[in-house]
């Protein structure tokens, strides 16, 4: 099941996406959610991110071939960094390119959305706590993180993390492409199958870091190909059994 965060008209609402058809669902992802019996078209509603996360729990250099492309070892336990909520943009929204931020980056990623509370978990009880997954792109100001050494302001400008177009609740994440198109040109293209650590030792690993509550997001690294983008460029992440999350690039400033 696709499950999504709606605007229609001038109300946002919960659905399941089914083809061309946006069926409304009264409650949320969270609350055992029910047909309300009201269908529109894809074409009539706007996609928003598909959920609010207190927090976005992210995963660096999770691809061999990522840190080796930007001259790092790979971590021998996951290595893990927060962006803030406000971070978050839904399909269709503009990537920024804030002033004086140097290089910005694109860097597709699956991302795990978490269904209930979650603590101390181990890797093989994983899905009984995941929703779904989504697509997600790990913006970043690539010259900032440099700098800085630590990654706060390189990855958590507004508008940093575009996620959507909806949840997929059925997804085997064993062997999937994880793919990024910048006008239509590839970039990036991975397999979840060369993750260093696989999602449910990833979420289990955070699991004990700290609580995930409903609706947070994991997203679970990058491959190899990222680049800066430019104004205007429209750039897509792909996920394999998702579906395409697009963006435009917003001007510099």
């Amino acid at each position: 099941m696709r499950l999504a965060r709606v605007r229609a008209g001038d109300r946002i609402a919960t659905a399941a996406v089914e083809g061309e058809a946006v069926r409304i669902l009264g409650g949320t992802y969270f609350e055992d959610p029910v047909p309300t019996g009201e269908e529109l078209a894809v074409d009539d509603v706007r996609f928003l991110a598909p959920t609010i996360p207190s927090k976005i729990v992210c995963i660096g250099r999770n691809f061999a071939a990522h840190a080796e492309e930007l001259g790092n070892a790979v971590p021998q336990e996951p290595m893990l960094f927060l962006k803030p909520s406000t971070a978050l943009i839904g399909p269709g929204d503009p990537i920024p390119l804030p002033a004086d931020a140097g290089r910005i980056d694109h860097e597709s990623e699956m991302a795990a959305v978490i269904g209930r509370l979650c603590r101390g978990v181990d890797p093989s009880d994983v899905p009984k706590y995941v929703l779904g997954y989504t697509c997600a792109n790990d913006v970043t100001a690539r010259e900032l993180q440099d700098r800085d050494g630590q990654w706060g302001r390189a990855k958590g400008f507004d508008g940093f993390c575009p996620l959507g177009p909806w949840i997929e609740t059925e997804l085997d994440t064993t062997d999937i492409e994880v793919q990024c198109r910048v006008n239509g040109e590839v970039r990036q293209t991975g397999r979840t199958s060369l993750m260093t650590f696989p999602p449910p030792l990833l979420i289990a690993f955070i699991s004990n870091v700290m609580t995930l509550l409903p609706g947070d997001v994991i997203l679970t690294g990058t491959p190899s190909g990222v680049s800066g983008l430019q104004p205007g460029d429209r750039v897509e992440v792909e996920v394999e059994g998702i579906g395409v999350l697009e963006n435009p690039v917003g001007p510099r400033g």
